[in-house]
């Protein structure tokens, strides 16, 4: 993507409206991408933590933390204890970057599956069954759903939504943008239950115990507004895709050696018979580990459950990623040897190598967004804000509407400096649990309103690890796309998914729905 300004699209396109939106997202990634490569950028947002660090701790900013009554002050990281931690734990902050194993394990997994074929072939397959018409609301779904995968789906769909719509013959940037939104943005939604609504659960419960210690909150208490959820942002999605993404990726030109890039004859998208017999014994071995899977995970005694013997916090949902890492390689090596693409079992190891080549780009970018993340989180910069922002909206004394929609935007805000969501509830639930309920609005609910403003922001906060992972896939389609690129492209999903579940929330909110089995 050049730097110079984007060149207007010709006449009678689109509709006006659309149009003048386009030209303002065309406007957005012109001046985005005349910032630095963002190697170099998220190394020069690390400078800036450090002397925001310096200032605000020369004033003394400090606020009393809620959740434990302990005193946060900003962290002069100029200080010589400071100095001595940027440098003596620079390989640690790249070495624990949270994306960084995660991203090497499961690919591990998907690169043999993709080297033997057995991706081309499903999604080929897929796509042909599913039919253009259905492909971004199933994949939207998918991805909202698959936060029961919690940070492995990032990793995992992402790649998968790109050739997916690469298979239909659409834009793969647009298919890595609705899959990267609909983890990102649909985090806290999803047809299942996941270990996520059990760690809320928790933190909502010692919350409302500073008013009332009988009130439990459990794991499904959002979980009826949680499932119409995950329709609804999908929906949203689908509309916001097909309207304006379609448009933009459009105009964003695939590199030539991506284009012609060799993922299988997607031109055809009918299966051989050795790739239908591939596929059925890959079909065989994922349905006979699934059981393997959910016979560990549900038997009464069975160890890898949680030591308190629940199912939420098992150690195969806490760290699935190594689970989907060997579903794929299994699945992969099972296809390959039925469809006679991979024979030998030196082959399994070349295409796990082969695999991580592609992914070096990502891994430079890492380094620069793991210092920059270490240097916020020990500066103390987040919380110091964050309870701030809190206090200012229980301050103001506003109707339950409009409370909640400062309670909303406040974590929206919020999330684009602690993009963690356990990180910032934690912080966030004892203020705002406490005096809602004063307010007479349930700690279900406000846990609903977190959930509305933590996610749909995840997309455009350059704090969130995953913000420099899949720019380092659309860089495997556009070379020279930068953060103003990925930025355009993912904010006009991340206000229509804000402003759609808020208003959803308010209707639910009137109409007295059940939030959860606890509300009936």
């Amino acid at each position: 993507m050049s730097s110079s300004a984007p060149s207007a699209r010709p006449q009678g396109t689109e509709k006006k409206g659309t149009g003048a939106l386009l030209r303002v997202l065309n406007w957005i990634e012109w001046v985005g991408n005349k910032l630095p490569d963002p190697f170099w950028l998220f190394l020069m947002l690390a400078g800036i933590v450090i002397l925001l660090s310096w200032i605000l701790s020369s004033v003394g900013l400090s606020v009393v933390n809620p959740a434990t009554g302990e005193t946060v002050a900003v962290t002069n990281l100029l200080a010589p204890d400071g100095l001595r931690k940027i440098v003596a734990e620079a390989v640690t902050n790249f070495v624990e970057f949270p994306p960084l194993g995660l991203v090497v394990v499961i690919l591990l997994g998907v690169a043999v599956a993709e080297q033997s074929g057995m991706l081309s072939a499903a999604l080929r397959g897929s796509v042909a069954r599913v039919g253009p018409k259905w492909l971004t609301f199933v994949l939207a779904l998918t991805g909202i759903t698959g936060s029961i995968a919690s940070d492995a789906m990032y990793v995992v769909l992402i790649p998968l939504g790109a050739l997916a719509f690469k298979a239909a013959g659409r834009s793969p940037v647009v298919g890595l943008v609705v899959a990267f939104c609909s983890v990102a943005a649909g985090f806290n939604a999803s047809l299942l239950p996941t270990a996520s609504d059990a760690l809320l659960g928790g933190i909502t419960t010692a919350a409302a115990g500073l008013i009332d210690k009988s009130v439990i909150v459990t794991p499904v208490s959002n979980y009826f507004f949680t499932f119409v959820s995950s329709l609804v942002l999908a929906a949203i999605i689908t509309v916001v895709t097909e309207t304006v993404l379609a448009k933009r990726g459009q105009a964003i030109e695939e590199d030539t050696d991506t284009k012609q890039q060799n993922m299988g004859d997607f031109e055809d998208m009918r299966l051989k018979p050795r790739e239908k017999r591939g596929l059925r014994n890959a079909g065989i071995a994922f349905a006979l580990m699934m059981v393997v899977y959910l016979l560990a995970l549900l038997l009464p005694g069975s160890p890898l459950r949680a030591e308190d013997g629940s199912v939420l916090m098992s150690p195969l949902l806490l760290n699935v990623g190594i689970v989907i890492a060997v579903v794929f390689a299994v699945v992969g090596w099972v296809y390959g040897r039925a469809a006679g693409t991979m024979t030998r079992a030196r082959e399994v190891p070349e295409a796990m190598a082969e695999g991580l080549t592609g992914v070096t780009p990502v891994l430079v970018l890492f380094f620069a967004a793991a210092q920059f993340t270490a240097y916020f989180q020990w500066s103390g910069i987040g919380p110091v804000l964050a309870v701030y922002g809190a206090d200012f909206i229980g301050s103001l004394g506003l109707p339950p509407v409009l409370t909640f929609t400062g309670i909303v935007l406040i974590v929206a805000v919020m999330n684009l400096l602690i993009t963690s969501g356990s990180a910032q509830w934690t912080l966030l639930a004892p203020v705002m649990v406490p005096m809602l309920m004063l307010l007479n609005v349930s700690p279900e609910m406000t846990q609903a309103l977190f959930r509305i403003g933590d996610s749909p922001t995840n997309v455009i906060s350059p704090v969130s690890p995953y913000f420099a992972l899949v720019l380092g896939y659309l860089r495997r389609y556009q070379k020279e796309a930068g953060v103003g690129t990925l930025i355009s492209l993912v904010l006009p999903l991340s206000i229509a998914m804000l402003v759609g579940w808020f208003l959803l929330f308010i209707t639910w909110y009137l109409l007295g729905l059940p939030l959860g089995p606890q509300d009936l």
